[in-house]
């Protein structure tokens, strides 16, 4: 890691622990009252004045404690000094949709990230579980205060994962990859947003593959927790950044042979198959006898499309 003689990370993530005091203030009187006006934003995404006013008040913060520092967030943007090597990054509520329909899967993730070295440190807070995670480089990763570790489960047949399906996975053919992957996998649930990596980064899961679509501000705090607790986060080609618009965590241990899944069924012809079977079913276009179970020999298909 670069060494900047300003930065401390230990009272970085303390202030960001303050930070997510102060956000939970905020945001959990509003989900537990239900009391907020719901918008659309350009890509129908729901946001709410809980949303705008929580990224208020840690931008206030942040600009009062760290006011050579950037800061970008989900709401509002970019502020602070633009020309800073150090940028917050900021997701006020995480899990909007889960959020205004009374589901407690929400977070706010409070990021710091160097312009050169990333993410260094994050933290997650969710009041409504109750649970916070925080992690840092060289400081370790915690969950409600206790240190957590990843899991060391090394074979996918042994793997709890979680995999969020969105239609950007169908835009990248790899929604077909990602049904075999359930399908060799031990046991496969669909936790979604942060909580899925928060348990892989606890060992409570084994491999969490998130949407195709996310964005700096939903994946900055979990990058340097998962590395923090001994896991890798990548993005669906494998690389380690929090900019592109996937993400992948795991174990560590099965990091390669995910991936190598991911973008190697996507040339396997029995996946392509599948994957012009969901094409079609998303077109109403044609009519099937499918059986969709990997590890079936031969997986027998009839397609008849209908033009």
């Amino acid at each position: 890691m670069t060494n900047e003689p300003d930065i401390n990370l230990s009272n970085e993530l303390a202030l960001a622990i303050r930070i997510a005091d102060a956000a939970d203030a905020i945001s959990l009187p509003y989900f537990e009252r239900q009391n907020f006006t719901l918008s659309r934003k350009a890509d129908q995404s729901e946001v709410t004045e809980a949303d705008r006013n929580t990224e208020t008040a840690i931008v206030e913060l942040i600009a009062h404690h760290r006011p050579d520092h950037a800061i970008y967030g989900e709401e509002h943007g970019h502020a602070g000094n633009a020309s800073s090597p150090w940028k917050w990054v900021i997701d006020p509520i995480d899990g909007t949709s889960n959020f205004v329909r009374g589901v407690p899967v929400w977070a706010t993730l409070i990021a710091l990230v160097h312009d050169i070295d990333g993410p260094v440190l994050g933290v997650i807070s969710a009041p409504a579980l109750p649970r916070r995670w925080w992690g840092a480089r060289g400081i370790g990763a915690f969950a409600n205060g206790r240190p957590m570790r990843v899991s060391d489960v090394s074979t996918i047949a042994e793997a709890q994962v979680s995999v969020t399906f969105n239609s950007g996975w169908d835009h990248v053919g790899g929604t077909a990859a990602l049904v075999a992957l359930q399908q060799r996998a031990y046991r496969a649930r669909g936790y979604g947003d942060f909580w899925q990596h928060m348990l892989v980064a606890e060992g409570a899961m084994d491999v969490a593959v998130d949407a195709v679509g996310v964005a700096p501000y939903d994946l900055a705090a979990i990058q340097p927790i998962i590395e923090a607790a001994g896991g890798m986060f990548t993005d669906r080609l494998g690389q380690a950044t929090h900019l592109h618009d996937s993400a992948i965590s795991s174990n560590g241990v099965l990091h390669d042979e995910i991936i190598a899944l991911l973008v190697g069924l996507r040339q396997d012809p029995t996946v392509q198959v599948f994957q012009v079977f969901l094409d079609v079913v998303e077109h109403g276009l044609g009519c099937f006898e499918f059986a969709p179970v990997r590890g079936v020999n031969p997986l027998e298909v009839r397609l008849e499309v209908l033009v």
